[in-house]
């Protein structure tokens, strides 16, 4: 004989099935959404800026920095040893002012003894041109900081008369945060160092 308290004992089964149903499916989408979304982070984490063709950094194109570690190196220390080096009456404050975001204070305390010997006044009351004709560094980006030695040629002119030096720097270089568009590769150079100047010939008799 049959009594409606089967119907109910179906029913509520059917109910119970439901409900594990979308339990599970919600479980399984939410551990899905998870995966998806730490896989995205992985492969953008690193991947906030890319170098442009001179160097420069642009902020939220993707691309690795590590793979553009060296490239940036580079460019940060040639646009360092313009700033510093390629000066004339009319630009040293600026160019110097933008030099001293890329270092600490080594490159601080250069600037000051360079003040302090009268080396811009000399640039004024001249009106000397200095100028920056090459620039090659090597780099050791293997281990931190980055270890760098950079060779820069600059001309002094003094009007009728042009001489050619050759400076050798040292220093090391450590990340920081970017700061655009004061220090847009995020590095800093560290225990800057004028190791060697010497006055050449010829600039255009060492060109390769």
């Amino acid at each position: 004989m049959k009594t409606p308290y089967k119907n109910i004992y179906n029913v509520l089964r059917l109910n119970r099935f439901i409900v594990l149903t979308v339990i599970i499916g919600a479980v399984i989408t939410s551990i899905v959404s998870v995966i998806l979304v730490v896989k995205l982070y992985n492969e953008t984490v690193n991947n906030a800026f890319v170098v442009n063709t001179d160097g420069s950094a642009i902020p939220i194109k993707l691309v690795s920095q590590q793979e553009n570690l060296e490239v940036e190196v580079l460019a940060h220390l040639e646009l360092f040893h313009t700033y510093f080096y390629h000066i004339d009456a009319s630009n040293y404050e600026k160019h110097l002012e933008k030099a001293l975001w890329l270092g600490n204070s080594s490159i601080d305390g250069l600037y000051g003894q360079k003040k302090a010997d009268g080396v811009y006044n000399r640039l004024l009351q001249y009106s000397l041109v200095q100028k920056v004709k090459k620039i090659t560094s090597k780099i050791d980006i293997q281990t931190t900081p980055y270890r760098f030695e950079t060779t820069t040629i600059f001309e002094i002119n003094r009007g009728s008369v042009t001489d050619t030096y050759e400076l050798i720097t040292t220093g090391n270089l450590i990340k920081v945060d970017r700061n655009f568009p004061n220090n847009t590769h995020g590095l800093l150079i560290t225990n800057f160092f004028e190791n060697q100047l010497k006055k050449i010939e010829s600039y255009e008799d060492r060109k390769e």
